[in-house]
C-alpha cells in the first residue's frame, strides 16, 4: 500500500519530501530562540536597516555617530549604551578630507575608535561588492555593523527591467549579508520630494526597498531647526516616532525627552499643546485666556494644527490633543 504523502502513517513522518525540514507548530512553539541581537538597543537591532531623509537634514551624521558609539562602545545617541566591535562605514558621497573632518567635529576632542573602519569606494553589491563586505565580516569575526552611505552607490542595475525587483534584489543582497553574519547593516537613504501620511511611502525608489528591509527610519527635521524626530518601524522593533537634536556645533544627535511633537511645533503652538493636553475639550477662549496668547492669534494657530493633525477638533469649536505615541521601553 503506497503511503499517503499528504497525510503520511507514523512510520513515514521523517519521509523524504519537499519542506520536510518544516517547522511542525507545536515543534515551532516549544522552541527557546534568543532575543535579537542590538547594535544600537531598542534602535538598530541585527538585519537589514534603512535610514532615509531628505538631503541634508542630517542623515549621514546620524549614520557617522551611530558608527562611532558602535565601534568604540559608547553612548549613542548621547543616553543607549552600545557593546563594542568594529565598523565598517563605506562613505560613499565623501572623500578622506571630508569625513576626518566630521569625525573630529562629532568627537570634539575625543579618541577615535581603532574599531571603526571607513572606505570611500565600493563596487555594487551585485557586481562585487557585496563580496568585499562579506571579505570584510571574515576578517573581523566580531564586527556588529556596517553602514553603506549611501545605498544608491551600490545598487547597481541588479535585474534590469522591472524597478521593484531591481530595488528588492539590490536591498535583498544587503539583508543577505546582515543575516549571514548576524550584523547590522544600515543602508543611507533618501526620500521622495513629494511627502506622504505614511512615512514608509516617503521612501526614495519602489516598495521593494522597504519591503526588503527589516526596520525602516526616517529622519525628518524643518530646514534651520536643530531638533528632529526620527519615525521607526520594523520586524524587531517598536513602531514609535522619536524627537532627536542635533548640536549645531559638533552635529552630534541626541535623544530628547517625552512626545516628539513637542519638539516640533514653534513656540505658539507648543503652548497651545501643553495646556490642550491638560484641558482635553478646551475653547480657543479659554486658550488665550489661560496663556495670555492674543485670542485672534490662538483661532489661527488651532486651526493650523488641526489640518497638521497636531490638534483634534472635538466639536463645537473646541479642541482636544492626539494621543501620545507609545514609544516602548528601550532594552
Amino acid at each position: 500500500m503506497t503511503a499517503n504523502p499528504i497525510h503520511p502513517g507514523e512510520d513515514n513522518v521523517r519521509m523524504l519530501h519537499p519542506f520536510a525540514d518544516a517547522w511542525t507548530a507545536d515543534r515551532l512553539l516549544d522552541t527557546e530562540f534568543p532575543e535579537p541581537a542590538w547594535a544600537i538597543p531598542g534602535i538598530v537591532p541585527e538585519g537589514l536597516s534603512v535610514l532615509a531623509g531628505a538631503p541634508k537634514v542630517g542623515k549621514s551624521w546620524l549614520a557617522l555617530c551611530w558608527a562611532l558609539s558602535v565601534a568604540a562602545g559608547g553612548l549613542a545617541l548621547g543616553s543607549l549604551q552600545c557593546d563594542a566591535g568594529p565598523v565598517l562605514y563605506l562613505a560613499l558621497e565623501d572623500n578622506p578630507r571630508r569625513i576626518q573632518r566630521r569625525i573630529r567635529t562629532v568627537l570634539d576632542g575625543a579618541p577615535a575608535p581603532s574599531g571603526l573602519h571607513l572606505a570611500t569606494d565600493c563596487a555594487a553589491l551585485g557586481a562585487g561588492g557585496s563580496d568585499d563586505i562579506a571579505g570584510w565580516l571574515d576578517y573581523f569575526t566580531g564586527a556588529r555593523m556596517v553602514v553603506i552611505d549611501v545605498f544608491a552607490k551600490v545598487r547597481g542595475q541588479v535585474a534590469g527591467s522591472n524597478a521593484y525587483a531591481d530595488d528588492y534584489c539590490a536591498t535583498g543582497l544587503a539583508k543577505t549579508i546582515a543575516d549571514r553574519y548576524q550584523v547590522a547593516v544600515v543602508l543611507v537613504h533618501h526620500v521622495r520630494k513629494m511627502g506622504s501620511e505614511d512615512f514608509l511611502e516617503e521612501l526614495s525608489g519602489t516598495n521593494g526597498i522597504a519591503g526588503a528591509a527589516d526596520t525602516v527610519h526616517v529622519l525628518g527635521r524643518e530646514r534651520y531647526d536643530a531638533d528632529g524626530t526620527l519615525a521607526t518601524t520594523g520586524r524587531d522593533v517598536e513602531e514609535t516616532k522619536r524627537a532627536l537634536h542635533q548640536d549645531p556645533r559638533t552635529h552630534a544627535w541626541s535623544l530628547l525627552d517625552g512626545p516628539a511633537l513637542d519638539h516640533t511645533v514653534h513656540d505658539t503652538s507648543a503652548t497651545i499643546l501643553r495646556y490642550v493636553r491638560g484641558h482635553q475639550g478646551a475653547s480657543p477662549r479659554e486658550i488665550a485666556d489661560a496663556t495670555g496668547l492674543a485670542i485672534d492669534l490662538t483661532r489661527k494657530t488651532c486651526a493650523r494644527m488641526e489640518k497638521r493633525d497636531h490638534l483634534i477638533r472635538v466639536g463645537d469649536g473646541r479642541y482636544a490633543a492626539p494621543p501620545e505615541p507609545e514609544t516602548g521601553d528601550l532594552p
